[in-house]
């Protein structure tokens, strides 16, 4: 298993580095600091996800699962209602990506900015839950959800919608999405519905909205030009002392941060384990171990890209924006794009996740196809935005729009996997390394951070929601010709319309 955690981390990570260091001996040579932080980062992603993957699949997994099962079990309506917000709220108040983010927001305190945000998932994990439970379809909760959001938009400080939605795209990250996404498969296996495939996903899509109107509300109390800080030059290492003391520092502050993060999510498990069925001794311990292997593995990664990745990233943005033509900075952003979606740990979890309950008929590889063309569009839109002064408006409420009309005629497992997949892809490395890119196009255009270098994780966001379920229309209408083709040989009809065709 630690062997084939290793190929997928080498295919998705290699790649990606290889495209900055092609661009570093090209387009925008990095100094030698900061090329050194760069080559050590990538190393530290590898064996991060490497050990991350593994300990997601024993132990953050399982947990969820257990945790979901339990709260259904107990069939008390307020139990559940109680237990999703507080776990919502929980595992939110230190993920990894919401952190980073909020020390990019200048104008609004960290702790004032999570604790909104953490309220607003556990308000919608909740209501995704009680979703589940009614047996409310997907599509309808999604209009209304959406509907709230803009309305709360064109009431609040426009300066602060590319911040809630980037806040909205970085919640699901890769602490919060392994257990969520577990959680809701616990919570459907028990509800025993017809649709189990498409109440297993959803959750990650419908917990993003409730941030969006949570930061909105909150920019009515604070000033958007009100910059209490300057963001920090990239960082270099001079020396192989300073690397080591760079690396050093930032796995401690990130393993201290994801201990913090894991906490509510093994103390909400411990407290589950105080009712019946228990886990045996033998499963207890394969869950420890998995726990361990997930806290350094996730600390690895992260010290990875934001001591490694970040620097990079903000530096490529800057140069190439100053010293080259619009057209190659768009070229080079959806290079970017289509390659960066694949080194999330979070994408990973959920690509397997929808392989494995769709008995392959939805393949890895074909779901990280179409979030790759996603991200690669959403780049190419996000720059050309930057570049034009364009609002975030112009994009999203057709974005959204389209998405949400899609919804009512895709097969609604599509649906419920494409708003999982727009959060999911939004996560770790959108934060660290495509925020300081677009940052550094910011500055070498002159641009307003607020409004233009914030933003980019919301459309990266947004266009999974659309080709994801645009995918589903293309299998809709091979499930739908396969249906006809039976019936026309006198056959019977397929009617499971998850495992019959495969892309």
């Amino acid at each position: 298993m630690l062997l084939a955690c290793l190929k997928e981390s080498l295919q998705t990570i290699v790649p990606v580095s290889l495209l900055v260091l092609l661009f570093h001996f090209t387009l925008a040579p990095m100094p030698s600091g900061m090329l050194a932080l760069f080559v050590t980062g990538t190393a530290f992603l590898v064996a991060g996800n490497t050990v991350f993957s593994l300990g997601a699949e024993m132990a953050v997994m399982p947990m969820g699962e257990i945790v979901g099962s339990k709260l259904v079990r107990s069939r008390k309506l307020w139990l559940l209602a109680a237990g999703s917000f507080a776990v919502g709220a929980a595992v939110t108040v230190a993920e990894p990506d919401l952190q980073v983010l909020a020390k990019q927001v200048p104008s609004v305190p960290d702790m004032a900015l999570v604790a909104a945000v953490a309220c607003g998932v556990g308000l919608f994990l909740m209501i995704a839950l009680l979703r589940i439970l009614f047996r409310v379809r997907m599509a309808p909760v999604l209009i209304v959800s959406y509907g709230i959001v803009f309305l709360v938009a064109f009431a609040a400080n426009p300066d602060y919608l590319p911040v809630a939605f980037d806040s909205g795209g970085v919640t699901t990250g890769p602490v919060t999405v392994p257990f969520i996404l577990a959680l809701g498969m616990g919570v459907s296996a028990m509800a025993a519905g017809r649709n189990r495939e498409e109440d297993s996903f959803g959750l990650c899509g419908v917990s993003s909205i409730g941030p969006v109107i949570s930061v909105l509300i909150l920019g009515l109390f604070f000033d958007p030009d009100n910059i209490g800080h300057a963001f920090e030059p990239p960082r270099t290492a001079d020396g192989a002392a300073a690397l080591v003391a760079l690396f050093g520092s930032g796995f401690l502050r990130f393993l201290q941060e994801i201990a913090l993060a894991m906490a509510p999510i093994v103390a909400i498990f411990l407290l589950s384990q105080c009712f019946r069925p228990r886990l045996a001794a033998r499963q207890f311990l394969k869950l420890s171990v998995g726990i361990v292997y997930s806290l350094l593995g996730l600390a690895v990664f992260l010290t990875g890209a934001n001591i490694g990745f970040m620097p990079a990233g903000n530096h490529l943005g800057e140069m190439i924006a100053s010293r080259h033509s619009e057209w190659v900075l768009l070229a080079v952003s959806v290079l970017i794009g289509c390659f960066v979606v694949a080194v999330e740990p979070a994408v990973q979890v959920l690509n397997k996740q929808v392989e494995d309950m769709t008995n392959g008929a939805i393949p890895r590889k074909m779901m990280m196809t179409v979030l790759s063309a996603a991200v690669g569009l959403a780049m190419l839109l996000a720059m050309f935005r930057i570049l034009h002064g364009i609002g975030l408006w112009v994009f999203l409420l057709p974005g959204y729009a389209a998405a949400l009309a899609l919804t009512l005629a895709v097969p609604g497992l599509f649906a419920s996997i494409a708003f999982d997949s727009g959060g999911v892809a939004a996560g770790t490395m959108a934060a660290a390394f495509l925020t300081p890119f677009a940052v550094g196009v910011s500055n070498a255009r002159g641009g307003h951070l607020m409004t233009d270098a914030f933003g980019i994780v919301a459309m990266v966001a947004m266009m999974p929601l659309i080709t994801v379920q645009l995918a589903g229309l293309v299998y809709g209408i091979k499930l739908r010709r396969m249906k006809k083709a039976a019936m026309d040989a006198g056959g019977p009809a397929a009617e499971d319309d998850t495992n019959v065709i495969e892309f």
